[in-house]
């Protein structure tokens, strides 16, 4: 065993702080912490002891523990009383990055309602599935997206006067936490399948909090290495609806009492380093396209010293980006590292320490204390060391299922328990190796893009005989989004033409940027299925 093996095994060890031990979770073997917090409300009541400490941060406000718990208990009392909010009952938000969804998230969990983080740049159509597959009790959304939610279900603006109002009316309301159990549902994220819709992957309290226990764990553990983990300053730069930015930055540092900077608006590395500098950022959880961004740009005009923590995430990245990066940060490239994880499970599976990653940049590190890690072939059975299979994962923070959808949530689930991801792997010495995202996913920034969908709306414009879209390679962000079309024979539509239909029915990263039209049919095999490997993209 290594120093590191030993220090974990010590700190997971039979009355320790962090215990781990096996129990069973929704009908799952799984491997718990055993000291854990029990629901979320339990971290929101804590976090009053950080009282002037700052939590929320933007370029126009600065929202305290103290501050941030009155406005959460304000607004749980306007969803109880006004919209008649209680356990179980749905409560979307739909906006762009801001304090308020924060305080919306934890007002609605503290009723024991589940929080629906809808993906905030859909177009109308999927606004539409997502609110109405998970029909919530109340829309929390921003000016820009009210259009897209109003005369469906009841709203309620940010900032607006009724909003003001309202919590003005409500301020200093007492919170009144629900009873909840740990594997109640407390949280809706949005992930693509392969159906060509998104489906609602549903997190329990325990889910959420095994990710909370993970990157407390990992504070410990930095801290053995002579890393204490204080006066931190996270910058938050990705979308509140994935869990890189809820579960594992916005909800954990309510846990420790560190501050979550807020970048808004369209992403802008000149911007972003000017609130590196001006909040004096220490931590940055980024994917692939950030960082390349970053590398790619001047950094002698800027203070970027107080940086010390850079980790990739979200997106594979190569080894030449790493090599990168630890030339740009020299003050953060002892601390670089990386992970493999999905919406489905919450947070990381895996984690590749910085020495790990500097040995071998491809690695996605091992499992993370809590969680299992399988291959297995397509009969359902483990493969051994440096085979190729199916990724399998089963722990604590693994989804509860797809709200609404059983057939799905079965589909997912193997019957002793473990999840099947899509991806394609192998482990070599108790380390993961990433081969494949999902047969057929196109991985463009840190966005999942199931073609199925694109090509679903593009069969629906009257000049298109057939299509077929997949990602080809792109040295910015990672894969674009690339469509080939057959045109019927009277159609004179062109990119243009189909690039402007779609806008109205897709978010705007999933409309193709490259283009192929044809006249001449897809290649498909004897049963009339399209064979992908033989698309010319040309």
């Amino acid at each position: 065993m290594t120093d590191r093996d030993d220090i974990i095994a010590r700190l997971t060890a039979p009355g320790a702080e962090f215990e781990i031990r096996p129990e069973p979770v929704a009908g799952r073997p799984a491997r718990v912490f055993a000291r854990r917090h029990r629901c979320l409300t339990e971290l929101l009541e804590a976090s009053r002891e950080f009282g002037d400490r700052e939590y929320l941060v933007t370029v126009d406000s600065r929202l305290t523990f103290a501050q941030h718990y009155g406005q959460v208990a304000a607004l749980a009392s306007v969803l109880r009383t006004e919209y008649g909010v209680g356990r179980g009952d749905r409560v979307a938000l739909c906006a762009a990055n801001c304090p308020e969804w924060i305080v919306g998230f934890w007002a609605a969990v503290s009723l024991g309602a589940v929080a629906v983080g809808m993906n905030s740049m859909w177009a109308a159509p999927e606004v539409a599935h997502g609110l109405d597959l998970t029909t919530p009790k109340v829309v929390l959304t921003d000016a820009s997206r009210k259009p897209l939610v109003a005369d469906r279900y009841p709203v309620l603006e940010f900032g607006s006067p009724e909003y003001r109002e309202l919590l003005g009316r409500h301020e200093g309301a007492q919170l009144k936490p629900e009873l909840v159990d740990e594997d109640d549902p407390a949280v809706i994220l949005f992930t693509s399948g392969t159906s060509g819709r998104p489906k609602g992957a549903t997190h329990s309290h325990r889910n959420v909090l095994a990710a909370v226990w993970f990157h407390l764990f990992n504070d410990a553990l930095a801290a053995e290495f002579g890393r204490p983990a204080r006066d931190r300053r996270f910058l938050l730069a990705t979308p509140l609806f994935h869990i890189a930015a809820l579960h594992n930055l916005a909800v954990v540092r309510l846990a420790v009492g560190d501050t979550a900077v807020l970048y808004q608006g369209k992403f802008d590395i000149h911007r972003v380093l000017e609130l590196v500098q001006a909040e004096r950022i220490t931590n940055w959880g980024a994917v692939p396209t950030m960082l390349s961004r970053l590398v790619e740009t001047d950094l002698s005009g800027y203070d970027l010293s107080t940086l010390k923590t850079v980790s990739v995430s979200s997106a594979p990245s190569t080894a030449e980006l790493k090599d990168q990066l630890r030339g740009a940060l020299p003050g953060a490239a002892a601390s670089l590292s990386t992970n493999y994880g999905l919406t489905e499970s919450s947070t990381a599976a895996t984690l590749a320490t910085p020495a790990e990653l500097l040995a071998d940049p491809d690695t996605a590190g091992r499992p993370v204390p809590n969680m299992e890690v399988q291959i297995r072939d397509p009969e359902g059975r483990p493969v051994p060391d440096g085979v190729d299979g199916e990724i399998h994962l089963r722990g604590p923070q693994v989804m509860l299922g797809y709200f609404n959808d059983p057939a799905a949530t079965a589909a997912a689930f193997t019957a002793d328990g473990w999840f099947r991801t899509g991806d394609l792997g192998q482990l070599r010495d108790g380390a993961l190796f990433v081969l494949s995202r999902r047969s057929d996913l196109i991985l463009r920034g840190a966005e999942n893009i199931y073609p199925a969908e694109v090509e679903e709306q593009l069969a629906g414009h009257p000049g298109v005989a057939e299509c077929i879209v997949a990602g080809l390679p792109d040295p910015d962000y990672g894969q674009i989004v690339a469509a080939k079309v057959v045109l019927r024979a009277e159609s004179e539509v062109d990119a243009d033409g189909l690039r402007g239909y779609l806008a109205d029915r897709l978010a705007r990263y999933k409309v193709p940027t490259a283009w192929f039209l044809t006249r001449d049919p897809l290649p498909r095999n004897a049963t009339g299925k399209v064979v992908r490997r033989l698309v010319r993209w040309e």
